[in-house]
This record gives structure tokens, C-alpha cells and sequence, in this order.
């Protein structure tokens, strides 16, 4: 018989000699996701070999977690009989992270076991601290008609006397907590929808806030609007007629959601949606979760910063579990669309209308071209990656006067900065640079 490969959530052990890479294995899954299970009388490939079972081996596994593991964490251990071979099944549960094995903290990768450092440490213990969950509202007269219209809306149905508990509405001690405060009726809390003429922020056409209400109505407004901003556009070719969106809305409702199920609400800022001439960014707060590689990321793999309130969000319907989202924006746009920092996570969407630009703009004999825009043009068609620190230092030019050079030109039409500022690339729009 064999148990297929192990996971994040399963462990294998050939024997109890390996007791010890067991308790490390038990405590890097609790601090990924709350719970484990280590089977003993597995080899790592998955065959089972059988374990023998003596007066002691399980008080030896009960001993060796409770000496190991800290915080105190009860297991659960039974035997199982596989193909006339005993092996024998541990599974643990827990929600005060971080757990320690022997004094040191580890975090489960895949089927690895890594331990952490620091500075990661540091950042699981503020990411428990700062728990939606865990942190009392400001605000304890609330309540939750809005909530409950969504509900009803999907035919379900909140119990007036129990729905607080079971959508884990409540600290420990039983007040309101934040997530609470965030899906009450009304909060302190705006989601902010601006549009800007230009590329930059320097002229604001329109702002809008959606807030003060139920976080998930908020949430449903912002998708309403921007898809009735999504203007299409009708190109006639001999007998066929061809409809083009200004942006892909799928995408950009996969990125919306997702800053709003990930942000870090615990900071006070809400995410928000920029709207320029040529791309659409949505910024959420806090980077990466802790333990969640970038490779991971891009691959769809979810460790939700507010589980909580993804179980919510699925059982609304507004998210899946899938994991398909952060996969779907990669394959239409690329990775270079998400600029992800230690605070930020910024997914930029470029316009449709501004792609047309570059593709067939028209030359502009208006334009005129002086010196420094032509040594700036050339040195993009050159090197489509260059920096604006480099362009200035090989010009000899201050970086302020580039910078003004730039924005004349890439108000112009005439050059248009793609991707992200760190990995990004220049588009020329100039057929002939040079009058």
C-alpha cells in the first residue's frame, strides 16, 4: 500500500527512531496551518513498512511532543492497521503560533521543513498579533443587517443567536473583534476609488469612496463601478464587427478581491484602486504572507492573511478556493503586472486604448523635438530596460530636468513606460527620433 507524497499538512517517518524530525515536522506544519498529521511506519515516498508497537512506543510520541513542542499542544494518536502492518497516525491542532520544537521555530514548505529566521519570526509573530480576528473592534454597539441581506441573498440564513460565534466574530474573551467591525452596518473604514488625468497623480478628475458600511457591500460597489467604466469600443472590418473592453474585468475583479481578502486591514488602510490615462493599479497593504514563497504565489498557492474572513467571502460566493486568480492576471498580463514589496502588493492592469496608442500612433509634426529628447529617445530604443538614473548620468544631465524630459514625452504619446518601476521597459512611440 502507499500513502502517495507528503504535503504541507503530511509528514512520513519510517520509524519512531526519527522521532525527533517528527516533532520538528509536527510543529513546522502547525505553524503553517494550524494542524499536521506525522504517520510513523511510512517511508517518504509514501510505501508503508510497518512500525512496531511495544508497551512504551506511544507514551514515548505523547512524551516527545509535550518535552518538544511549545506551546503545549494535545495530540491525538491511534494505530492503524495497513496491509497486516501496524503504523501509527498523529495529528495535531493549534492556534497559538508560533510553535518552537526544541527550542528553535520552523515553517513548512511543500513537504520541507525550514526553519526560520529572525527577522521571520518577528514578522509571524506581528501577523498573529495583528490578527483580525484576535484584535477587539473599537466600536462594540454593532450591528449586522447588511451582513445579513448578503446572506439571505444567497439563501442562507445567520442565526440571530449564534451567527456572531460561527462566523468568528468574537475575541477569546467575547467582544467584537475586527473583522466584526469591518462587516458591521457601519465602521470607520472608506475604500477609495480615484481617476486621474494623465499617468501620474498630479491631476485628480474624480474620487470616490465606498465605506462606513459593511466591508463586502463596499467591496461590491467598487466592482459595480469600475465595470461600468469599462468602456467598449467597436471596430468595423468589411462584414465583421469586433468589441474590445477597455480593460479584461475578470482579471481585474480576481486582483480587487484579492486585496481586499489579503490587506491588512489590522494597519488601518483600506486597499484602493488608482485609475490613469494608461493603467488601472489596486494597492493592498502587507506584502507576502509569512511562509508563502514567490514562487508559490505566482503558482496560485493561497495562505490567506484573514482565513476568516475568506470563509465568509466563499461562502458568499464573491471568492473560490481554487486559487486560480493570481494564475489568471499572470497569463494575460505577466508577472511583471505585481510589484510586491515588504508593505505593499500593487497589481497594475494596463487600458486596452492605450495599447492601441502605441501600436498605430500617429506622428505629431507639432511635436518638436529638442536635443535632450532625442538623446533620451535613442538611449530607450537602445536599451528598453535603461533607468532614469542612468539615462541622466550617460546625458549629463541633472535627474530633476530628465524626469521633466520624460513626463513631456510620455504625455505626448511619444514614449510609455510598461510593467513595474524596478522591472519595467520602455516602449518608443517615434517611427523617425529625429526631425
Amino acid at each position: 500500500m502507499n500513502f502517495g507524497m507528503e504535503t504541507e499538512l503530511v509528514e512520513f517517518k519510517k520509524t519512531t527512531g526519527e522521532l525527533k524530525e517528527g516533532m520538528i515536522s509536527l510543529a513546522s506544519m502547525l505553524n503553517k496551518n494550524g494542524k499536521g498529521t506525522l504517520y510513523f511506519g511510512v517511508k517518504n515516498d509514501g510505501e508503508v513498512v510497518g512500525q512496531q508497537i511495544g508497551d512504551r512506543t506511544m507514551r514515548e510520541i505523547s512524551q516527545g511532543i509535550v518535552n518538544a513542542v511549545k506551546p503545549q499542544v494535545i495530540p491525538t494518536i491511534i494505530t492503524e492497521l495497513c496491509e497486516d502492518k501496524n503504523i501509527i497516525k498523529v495529528t495535531v491542532e493549534g492556534d497559538e503560533k508560533p510553535y518552537s520544537a526544541y527550542g528553535k521555530y520552523y515553517m513548512r514548505s511543500a513537504d520541507e521543513d525550514r526553519e526560520i529566521t529572525p527577522q521571520q519570526l518577528r514578522s509571524l509573530m506581528l501577523s498573529i498579533s495583528d490578527s483580525i480576528v484576535n484584535m477587539e473592534a473599537n466600536n462594540q454597539e454593532l450591528t449586522f443587517d447588511q451582513l445579513k441581506t448578503l446572506y439571505a441573498g444567497n439563501n442562507l440564513t445567520l442565526r440571530e443567536n449564534t451567527f456572531q460565534q460561527n462566523l468568528n466574530l468574537l475575541t477569546r474573551s467575547g467582544a467584537y473583534n475586527l473583522m466584526a467591525g469591518l462587516l458591521a452596518d457601519a465602521n470607520s473604514y472608506s475604500i477609495k476609488v480615484a481617476v486621474f488625468r494623465g499617468t501620474n497623480k498630479t491631476d485628480l478628475i474624480k474620487r470616490n469612496e465606498y465605506g462606513y458600511k459593511c466591508m463586502l457591500v463596499a467591496v461590491k460597489q467598487v466592482l459595480d463601478y469600475m465595470e461600468a467604466l469599462n468602456d467598449t469600443a467597436v471596430e468595423m472590418g468589411g462584414s465583421l464587427r469586433r468589441e474590445s473592453k477597455l480593460f479584461d474585468f475578470p482579471c481585474f475583479r480576481e486582483a480587487w478581491l484579492n486585496a481586499c481578502l489579503h490587506n491588512r486591514w489590522s494597519r488601518q488602510t483600506p486597499p484602493a484602486v488608482y485609475m490613469f490615462d494608461d493603467r488601472i493599479e489596486i494597492i493592498s497593504v502587507g506584502g507576502l504572507p509569512e511562509g508563502l514563497t514567490l514562487e508559490e504565489f505566482f503558482e496560485g498557492k493561497s495562505k490567506p492573511v484573514n482565513l476568516e474572513l475568506q470563509q465568509i467571502m466563499v461562502q458568499l460566493d464573491y471568492i473560490e478556493q481554487t486559487g486560480h486568480g493570481v494564475p489568471l492576471i499572470v497569463s494575460r498580463y505577466g508577472k511583471e503586472v505585481f510589484d510586491i514589496t515588504e508593505n505593499f502588493i500593487t497589481v497594475t492592469i494596463p487600458l486596452e486604448k492605450n495599447r492601441k496608442k502605441e501600436s498605430c500612433l500617429p506622428e505629431k509634426e507639432e511635436i518638436r523635438l529638442d536635443d535632450k529628447d532625442e538623446k533620451i529617445i535613442a538611449l530607450m530604443k537602445e536599451n528598453s530596460s535603461i533607468k532614469v538614473s542612468e539615462i541622466s548620468r550617460q546625458i549629463g544631465i541633472g535627474l530633476t530636468t530628465i524626469t521633466k524630459h520624460i513626463h513631456r514625452l510620455k504625455e505626448e504619446g511619444l514614449v510609455v513606460r510598461k510593467g513595474s518601476k524596478k522591472k519595467g521597459e520602455w516602449i518608443v512611440n517615434v517611427k523617425q527620433p529625429f526631425p
